[in-house]
């Protein structure tokens, strides 16, 4: 088209001509529709409430994730440093306080380069960019036609009929996206420098308002260099328009441009638990603007997911382990590997790692796996592993319930038992080995499988499945003899828990996440009360098997753990391994806490030959439980009315004379009436030795 000078004579045929000039945005940013379209109000000048993002707190007020189609978290205009909008303005829309919407002057300019110079610039006011942004489905910007144009600029005067431009520009500064899905100023300040807006500096704001033109091509972290070209320009336009003096903007330009690595959600998988409780409550977090605040500690998080990684790292390193190094996946191998040298499992090796309050259920740490942005699956929620040694805790706990005292005789020996479909069952140990008599406490310290095998089948596997079930262990439990050792797949997080009653004193507990949910003026619009607590073992059983318990710490299968947290703090625990070494597990306790740490590859293959829950899952426990004890201390355990304490000689389990060396000394704890010297127990329910058919 050919422009003669007469067209810019009449105002309103200039608008309409001034379509023909491509806008700069509309090849992407601000004017780009970089949104999904708002919900239209039927009116372009309006302005909405667009999209926001739902917040997922810790109990402490820390922000640990977020929800919603878009990260958006709108802020007022007043709390912002004047030059923040400033730099906006100076960069978008000179003469923003001028005009009515459109910029006459703008587009004269535009189109007399056009015609001169053929140089193709736009005019859009940021009037007309948030009509665009906020009404992409009646205002597209990627339409360059003159109808389109028109009815944005006449879209524009209409809003700035309707609201002030204190207005216009804070909903600007809220709607607009600056890439890597960040959306409106809050967000693109955390994104990119690691604060909030209220506190960005001159300089950093002038980076951002350098990114509306194009938010790839002017990354402050990916294209440092071309976004400082450009902040130093829209610094000095600050100044050549009075925002700023020369010198501010001179002391700005001479920054470096400063980025931070934002984090990836502190707890990716507690979040994707909350949305959905959320919305199974009625409340569509998705829709966004509400805080959802959890019972995660973000401390203790922080640490779960550190220790996680850390003892996957230090496992993939050990000789003999059998998958490959995720961890370092993206380093080439040294030329002279070997073929033979190959993993022989592809998967990389995973982790879960579970901690929550035994008193309450309130899950103060939750880990799903090794890395939420390679594999999102929950592994400590929808994962199905079998537990292992873990397992026997609730064995032994069922004998004791039944009149068996810590200091009976049973036998690590060979057993042969005869299954119902013909097949001899014989279950061995790890170390191969058998230790021929063993008091009951040092059979589980030890964790022998031959013991935990004839309990089960003295006191009926239907009994034992019974005790866990009411400890709220919900996955059924197969009526076999290698069930005692942890055969039977379970949940790692309902696993955990029902460990929490030997921790409380024999009470279930319901893992909790959510504590309330508010809207965005703080009006709490569902809250989630704990579930009712309900006895699952008496507390003298409990009691004493968290004492034996102690004892797999300090001297058994988890000594590891004890050498990682301060002497201070109480610990008991047990750990777990399958046969073919394919899942190794620890969960403890200590008076606050219930922790639980599970390893092993998504396809169940040896870890490694000789793989064990004490070697590598308990540091792990041990990392976190000792963090969770910086600068805290610990409280202890009291036993409960109805036990008796005596002092037993530990080689024999009878009672300690002055013949008993101190070593060999030790504190035994009987439900009251069980203990050596009282009443025989009425149910002659033990006797113990090889069992065969």
């Amino acid at each position: 088209m050919v422009f003669t000078p007469r067209f810019v004579a009449f105002g309103t045929v200039l608008l309409s001509l001034s379509a023909v000039v491509t806008p700069v945005h509309a090849q992407g940013g601000a004017a780009a529709a970089g949104s999904a379209p708002a919900q239209s109000t039927g009116e372009p000048w309006r302005i909405i409430t667009p999209p926001q993002v739902t917040q997922v707190l810790a109990r402490d007020g820390t922000l640990i994730g977020e929800i919603g189609r878009e990260r958006r978290l709108s802020i007022p205009l007043r709390t912002l440093p004047k030059y923040v909008g400033q730099a906006f303005i100076a960069v978008e829309d000179k003469r923003f306080y001028q005009h009515d919407g459109v910029d006459l002057v703008g587009v004269a300019g535009a189109l007399k380069d056009a015609v001169t110079k053929g140089d193709i610039r736009g005019a859009s006011t940021i009037t007309q960019l948030l009509v665009g942004n906020m009404h992409p489905d009646i205002i597209d910007r990627r339409d360059r036609s003159p109808t389109r144009k028109l009815r944005e600029q006449v879209a524009a005067r209409e809003m700035e009929k309707h609201y002030s431009k204190e207005q216009i520009l804070e909903a600007f500064l809220n709607q607009i996206s600056f890439g890597r899905g960040a959306f409106g100023i809050e967000m693109a300040a955390r994104q990119y420098f690691g604060k909030g807006a209220a506190d960005l500096t001159l300089a950093e704001a002038a980076s951002l308002a350098s990114m509306p033109k194009s938010p790839v091509q002017y990354d402050p972290a990916r294209n440092t260099d071309r976004n400082r070209q450009r902040r130093n320009t829209v610094l000095a336009l600050m100044a050549e328009q009075g925002y700023i003096t020369a010198a501010q903007a001179a002391a700005a330009q001479r920054e470096p441009v400063r980025t931070v690595n934002r984090a990836a959600s502190l707890a990716p998988w507690v979040t994707d638990v909350v949305r959905v409780q959320a919305e199974r409550a009625g409340v569509q977090v998705m829709q966004g603007g509400f805080r959802i605040v959890t019972t995660v500690d973000a401390g203790l998080q922080r640490s779960a997911q550190d220790a996680l990684s850390r003892g996957i790292d230090e496992i993939e390193s050990r000789p003999g382990f059998r998958g490959k190094r995720c961890a370092a996946s993206t380093t080439a191998a040294p030329a002279n590997a070997a073929a033979s040298k190959r993993p022989r499992v592809d998967d990389c090796l995973e982790g879960a790692v579970v901690v929550l309050d035994p008193t309450s259920g309130d899950v103060r740490a939750l880990v799903g796996g090794r890395d939420y942005a390679r594999s999102s699956f929950n592994r400590a929620i929808d994962g199905n592993r079998q537990p292992g040694s873990s397992f026997k805790a609730f064995v032994y706990a069922q004998a004791i319930a039944q009149g068996l005292t810590a200091n009976a005789m049973v036998a690590d020996t060979l057993l042969r038992v005869r299954l119902d479909n013909g097949q001899v069952y014989s279950p061995d140990n790890a170390d191969n080995e058998f230790q021929g008599a063993l008091t009951v406490r040092e059979a589980l310290t030890r964790s022998r499988n031959p013991v935990a095998v004839q309990l089960a089948l003295s006191i009926g596997m239907d009994s034992v499945t019974a005790l866990a079930r009411r400890a709220g262990l919900r996955a059924p439990i197969a009526p076999y003899p290698s069930s005692a050792l942890g055969a039977s797949v379970v949940q790692p997080l309902d696993f955990v828990a029902a460990y929490a009653s030997f921790d409380n004193g024999g009470v279930a507990v319901e893992p909790r996440f959510l504590q309330r949910i508010e809207d965005r003026t703080g009006r709490v619009v569902h809250t989630a009360p704990g579930a009712p607590l309900r006895a699952a073992m008496d507390p003298r059983v409990a009691f004493i098997m968290r004492d034996i318990m102690q004892d797999v710490v300090t001297r058994g299968t988890a000594t590891s753990l004890r050498r990682m947290v301060p002497a201070s703090v109480p610990v008991a625990g047990k750990t777990g391994t399958t046969n073919d070494n394919a899942d190794v597990w620890f969960v403890g306790m200590t008076p606050e806490l219930v922790t639980g740490v599970w390893l092993g590859f998504d396809k169940p293959a040896m870890i490694a030959p000789g793989a064990a829950g004490g070697t590598l899952a308990a540091p792990i426990a041990g990392r976190v439980i000792a963090s969770a004890y910086e600068g805290r201390s610990a409280g202890a355990w009291s036993p409960p009315p109805g036990v008796v304490p005596v002092e037993l000689d530990r080689a024999t389990g009878a009672i300690a004379t002055t013949a008993t060396p101190a070593d060999r000394r030790y504190t035994e704890w009987f439900l009251m009436g069980t203990e050596p010297g009282a009443t025989a127990w009425p149910l002659a329910l033990f006797r113990f030795g090889p069992i065969g058919h």
